[in-house]
């Protein structure tokens, strides 16, 4: 009985102080977000980024949407691209063999027509079925293919895409009007730059008018607005932390921008995985590294993309078990980065916090919120142990939530009233106490049924965004 409890009090130990290495690194992250968000703000007041809108020195961009059944939201989503105050860019949809309205709407919708163009292939696809066009949309073109999964559809726009960089947008997305602008600056400010990434933010709420974000308001879902939290925590001080130690392993693959032959030397993006974006990143940092070649990888907190969340249960755990399926596939296919020097500190440093935080994180943290609380009450532990247990987890997780909403007030302040503030801190201390452990719950099952969901994608249900105006 003895050893038994040795066990479990050195296994609580484990725990306790495993949460707390995390939570420390998460608030060095903060502060390196904040001294890096700081000085993104003092470089745009000094220059007049807008003023490249009209410049014919832009470099062109495709801009890739791959859809499968969204009759829903792929016609406002088109429309919203259409506006952006970019000099040259096309649209390209791909419709991935939907089984829905969706290509015979956006063919109303744009008044298109079936032409008769030829694509070269560049990267390997399912077979097109047709290709549909307005004459006087002249930069808008519409891939109808036989279905083969997300990947295999970015890989058929970008191979029916034909400027230097291309953007890859979710069909349940919108994109404010300077974007593509902003985006494209580090490409613009440094040649060596192979990608880059923008803020995603949570469209539920807000008022939506033809296509664009007209007015930012938090979303009447509980669910969704703990999410918008959420978004503001992992983009404002997980990947701006990320990219200033130039270790970005996640793009979002709702808003990404792509140097179009490296991802196609890179052999474009990945079959039989449901994290194709962050692997098509990690597979890029890798190979750079092999070749020896110089290159850069950016987060840019700026360029914003508004996407639907979640407003159901249902939903969020579909979501979340495969982030987590596609974060373990990703890091798996690229072991052998781990604790390599050849990769530097992508190897010594991104790619082991990955592993044991990452992957690892939502398996030791549920066992720790199964394991001290029952240790506790088999009075194996004191209670001094068990209030410091949860002391740590909550303050920690309020100060990281709360430190990335003032971050959110400091640079962009899209949440203007004192009212949408208010519950925006209110929501950062509620999420400790039941969505925090719903979704590390759900990460966890990710985790258990890997192998049976990790080239599942699941349905999410989305909503127009006019009714999400409602």
């Amino acid at each position: 009985m003895s050893i038994i409890r040795d066990i479990v009090v050195y296994f609580n130990f484990f725990i306790i102080f495993y949460v707390l290495a995390i939570n420390v690194i998460y608030f060095l992250q903060l502060m390196l977000s904040a001294f890096s968000l700081s000085s993104y703000i003092r470089k745009m007041m000094s220059s007049d980024y807008r003023r490249y809108t009209s410049s014919i020195n832009m470099i062109p961009i495709s801009v890739i949407v791959p859809a499968y059944n969204e009759e829903n939201t792929l016609v406002e989503n088109v429309k919203s691209l259409l506006e952006l105050n970019y000099p040259l860019f096309e649209i390209v949809v791909v419709n991935d063999g939907s089984t829905d309205g969706t290509l015979n709407k956006i063919i109303e919708a744009f008044n298109l027509k079936r032409i008769s163009q030829p694509i070269r292939v560049r990267l390997k696809t399912e077979p097109i079925k047709g290709v549909y066009k307005n004459p006087e949309l002249f930069n808008l073109t519409v891939v109808d293919k036989e279905n083969g999964g997300k990947a295999d559809a970015l890989n058929a726009g970008i191979n029916a895409s034909i400027y230097p960089v291309f953007v890859s947008i979710d069909a349940d997305s919108i994109l404010e009007s300077d974007s593509l602008v902003r985006v494209i600056m580090p490409f613009i400010e440094d040649s060596r730059t192979v990608a880059a990434g923008g803020i995603v933010r949570v469209a539920n709420g807000s008022v939506i008018e033809g296509g664009l974000i007209r007015e930012v308001k938090l979303p009447k879902s509980r669910l969704a607005c703990f999410q918008v939290v959420e978004y503001l925590r992992a983009f404002l001080t997980g990947r701006m932390g990320w990219d200033a130690l130039g270790s970005l392993l996640i793009i979002s693959g709702a808003f990404g921008a792509f140097d179009r032959e490296a991802v196609i030397g890179a052999g474009g993006y990945a079959r039989g995985t449901v994290g194709e974006d962050m692997e098509l990143v990690v597979r890029l940092h890798r190979k750079m590294r092999e070749e020896k070649r110089l290159y850069k990888i950016r987060f840019i907190p700026d360029p914003v993309c508004w996407t639907q969340a979640p407003e159901n249960l249902k939903d969020l755990k579909t979501q979340r078990r495969r982030w987590q399926v596609g974060l373990i596939d990703s890091l798996f296919r690229h072991k052998k980065m781990l604790f390599n020097p050849t990769y530097g500190i992508l190897g010594l440093y991104a790619m082991p916090y990955f592993f044991l935080f990452e992957m690892l994180g939502p398996v030791v943290e549920i066992s720790g919120y199964l394991l001290i609380p029952a240790a506790f009450f088999l009075k194996m532990i004191d209670v001094r142990f068990f209030l410091l247990f949860l002391t740590i987890s909550v303050i920690y997780g309020v100060i990281l939530s709360v430190g990335a909403i003032l971050l959110e007030e400091y640079t962009f302040n899209k949440y203007r009233s004192m009212k949408d503030f208010i519950r925006l801190v209110a929501y950062a201390v509620l999420e400790n106490f039941g969505y925090r452990q719903l979704t590390t719950a759900y990460r966890v099952l990710g985790t258990i049924n890997y192998k049976k969901h990790k080239s599942r994608w699941g349905s999410i249900k989305r909503k127009s965004f006019i009714d999400s105006n409602r």
